[in-house]
């Protein structure tokens, strides 16, 4: 019956085009003569071959939580400039701010490795629900229904990493109707080739961000390497560069207003399966306290850097990504009100509910939802409490990585297959890349201050939602001052922000951290202990989610009767769009496409519209090369579609009917946040860098000549002949 339920969903054509991330496996059922009218101008079978494992799909790579794409047979990756951050920052200094000036590797040999910087390819897709499910001992209680599912997924993942150079997972879709075994290529020596001017990168900041109209040039250039055999190998002088099976030709001509166009990523997550009351228990205390939490870390953030240019580098990694939560958050609420989604949930559960009530087969559906709903509230006394502990990463790093320390030292001592995911042995080399790029993150005052910010947080939770390693450590009701006095004897006692001394404690037991009697591991012992318990109950609420939403979902399906995408997971997926602007509110009609004319329009000379020197100079000079739209007589900048995406996106090539390459997507607008609650054809819009505007940098302000050459591209004359 689920394989008939899923065959179904697919056989007709989506009601909307640009709704649905697309798995690879429904892309080739979906009705290939609705794809060619949409705009598909090659065989369905082109984006994605599952014998071979290539197609157009294999051009788009994970990178590091973000997406990128093939551009060159000789392993070059455009992906967002904010996805190349942390190299940026971690070869930038005061005396060599890469991150303000932007970076252009005149040979191979200049191009900077990235620690800790991966690439994914990936290679198959195996649905292994049978292998999962049947895992899953008779009568099992909800924790142990999902231990046995997680001990499966490892084994599954255990076996597909047998083969060098690979990473796996198993991913669930629609809360667990289907599993599926994802098998990439893993290359681990990553290096920047190119990245632009901060103000070029981030230009408008974070009063652009999620807007329009956006004229950010958010896009940098990697490249990928591996061993001379081709094997992926670290970082090594003799390594070559990665021959890259597909990748995508760039479309020099660009794109125009009602153009087809894919957008091809890994979409982080989103929440279009949940219940509407579950969507109302995010709008109702999830986002507003990110807003809380996350702007006070911001705003403390912001004003020790300002203190300090050492300090402002240090904190600037950290400060983005906050800053672009706690943005998305305020989106989500505004989206969710304005869009009216959780009523329009609501609407369509009913429909379900008076469907299936007719049909004596889906009355286990209909139990389903009634006991999801009935665990809304279960966690109520105590979510203030569970918010705290798990969102330690929006506050000091030291506490975050003596907690991460702490744990690992405990799991470690566990078999590997017993142990919590995050801490296999498959993961070290991760944790142990991550506790080396914290160290460009510290800065002490902001550090104390976070802490103390948390402490604040933890004392002020009722008698039932106690985090015992605060009151044990600080005091349940000690005053500012006294914790600030602890917090400075905290950070003066410990050796945990020392690079070797912390790389000497990765590898530690827990007796041998315990031993050194650091004050701030002592903390992060005794705040891990709290932690892991909360996992294991998160673990159980999973475990019977995974026992119910399944069956509700499977009638969801059923009911549907059109092709419905799951939920972004982090996989490989495909969204069809056509390029359209849209009407933000009454009287407001936004055009899709923006251009230099509009950066300079914006040039205040102060953060964070300040236009670079160079690129004034181009301008000035009349230097737009080949690359001024014929229709909008300048060279264009971003542009917007109607694609459905989310995070994770950030930096998906955003490519033509015929597989080319006309923009990287970097956002979508404000009124699309809460797309990920829910698909609004009328403001669905997702923005991208325009080629062209990579292209005219790199050519008429950069004069990166070998790497246009590398990159099949042509340089252009300096003076445009269309007049402007």
């Amino acid at each position: 019956m689920k394989k008939t339920l899923l065959l179904l969903a697919l056989v007709a054509a989506p009601a909307l085009a640009g709704e649905g991330k697309w798995t690879p496996q429904q892309v080739l059922e979906l009705n290939p003569t609705w794809l060619k009218a949409q705009g598909l101008q090659v065989p369905p079978q082109r984006l994605w071959d599952p014998k071979r494992g290539t197609g157009l799909l294999a051009g788009a790579v994970n990178v590091g939580g973000c997406t990128g794409a093939f551009i060159s047979s000789t392993g070059l990756v455009i992906t967002n400039h904010h996805c190349a951050f942390s190299i940026i920052q971690e070869h930038s200094s005061p005396q060599r701010d890469l991150i303000t000036q932007g970076y252009l590797a005149t040979s191979r040999e200049a191009e900077l490795p990235g620690k800790g910087a991966r690439i994914q390819v990936p290679r198959s897709f195996t649905d292994v629900t049978k292998d999962v499910l049947a895992a899953v001992p008779a009568g099992a209680d909800d924790l142990a229904r999902y231990k046995a599912i997680e001990h499966k997924q490892k084994e599954l993942v255990a076996e597909c990493e047998k083969r060098p150079a690979t990473r796996c997972q198993v991913a669930t879709f629609d809360g667990g109707v289907q599993y599926v075994l994802v098998d990439s290529v893993e290359l681990t020596d990553v290096r920047l080739v190119y990245a632009p001017p901060r103000a070029v990168g981030e230009f408008g900041g974070e009063e652009d961000n999620w807007m329009w109209p956006r004229h950010t040039g958010d896009f940098a250039i990697v490249r990928a390497y591996t061993a001379p055999d081709g094997s992926a190998a670290q970082y090594s002088e003799k390594n070559v560069p990665y021959k890259a099976e597909f990748f995508f030709p760039l479309a020099t001509q660009g794109v125009k207003p009602g153009d087809f166009v894919m957008v091809l990523g890994y979409p982080g997550i989103t929440f279009r399966t949940l219940l509407a009351d579950e969507m109302a228990k995010s709008q109702s205390r999830y986002y507003p306290r990110i807003i809380d939490a996350v702007g006070e870390s911001i705003r403390i953030l912001e004003e020790e850097g300002e203190k300090d240019p050492a300090g402002k580098i240090s904190v600037a990694s950290i400060l983005k990504g906050l800053h672009n939560w706690h943005k998305n958050a305020e989106g989500q609420l505004a989206g969710l009100k304005r869009g009216h989604i959780i009523e329009k949930q609501r609407e369509a559960e009913e429909a379900v509910v008076r469907w299936a009530e007719k049909k004596p087969e889906f009355a286990p559906a209909l139990s389903a939802r009634v006991e999801l709903l009935s665990r809304v509230e279960d966690m109520d006394k105590t979510w203030e409490r569970e918010f705290l502990l798990g969102n330690l990463r929006a506050g000091a790093r030291g506490v975050s990585m003596a907690v991460t320390l702490s744990r690992l030292a405990r799991e470690r001592a566990k078999p590997d297959l017993e142990r919590e995911p995050a801490f296999m042995d498959r993961e070290h080399p991760r944790i142990k890349d991550q506790l080396e790029r914290e160290q460009k993150n510290l800065f002490l005052p902001a550090e104390k201050r976070l802490l103390q910010a948390f402490v604040r947080r933890a004392q002020a939770l009722g008698p039932e939602a106690r985090i015992a390693a605060v009151d044990k450590h600080f005091g349940a009701k000690a005053t500012d001052k006294e914790v600030a006095a602890k917090i400075d004897a905290l950070y003066a006692g410990t050796k945990l922000l020392t690079l070797p001394e912390r790389m000497a404690m990765f590898a530690e037991t827990e007796a041998q951290l315990q031993a050194r009697k650091d004050p701030l591991l002592a903390f992060g012992l005794d705040l891990a202990t709290e932690v892991a318990a909360l996992d294991e109950l998160k673990d159980r609420r999973d475990g019977a989610s995974r026992r119910l939403r399944p069956e509700w979902r499977r009638a969801v399906l059923a009911h549907a009767g059109k092709p419905v995408a799951p939920d972004a997971n982090g996989t490989l997926r495909v969204t069809f769009a056509k390029v359209q602007g849209y009407a933000p509110r009454d009287g407001v009609v936004y055009t899709p496409q923006t251009t230099l004319a509009g950066v300079l329009a914006k040039n205040t000379g102060a953060e964070p519209f300040v236009v670079p020197d160079k690129l004034l100079a181009a301008v000035q000079a009349k230097h737009f090369g080949k690359w001024v739209d014929p229709g909008l007589k300048d060279v264009p900048v971003d542009f917007l579609a109607d694609a459905d995406t989310t995070g994770g996106n950030s930096g998906s090539p955003t490519v033509n009917g015929k597989g080319e390459l006309v923009g990287v997507n970097f956002d979508r607008v404000w009124e699309n946040v809460a797309n990920d609650f829910g698909y609004n054809p009328d403001v669905a819009r997702n923005v991208s860098v325009d080629v062209r505007y990579v292209l005219w940098m790199l050519d008429q302000v950069e004069d990166a000549d070998a790497l246009l050459r590398e990159l099949g591209v042509r340089k252009g004359p300096p003076v445009a002949q269309e007049n402007r």
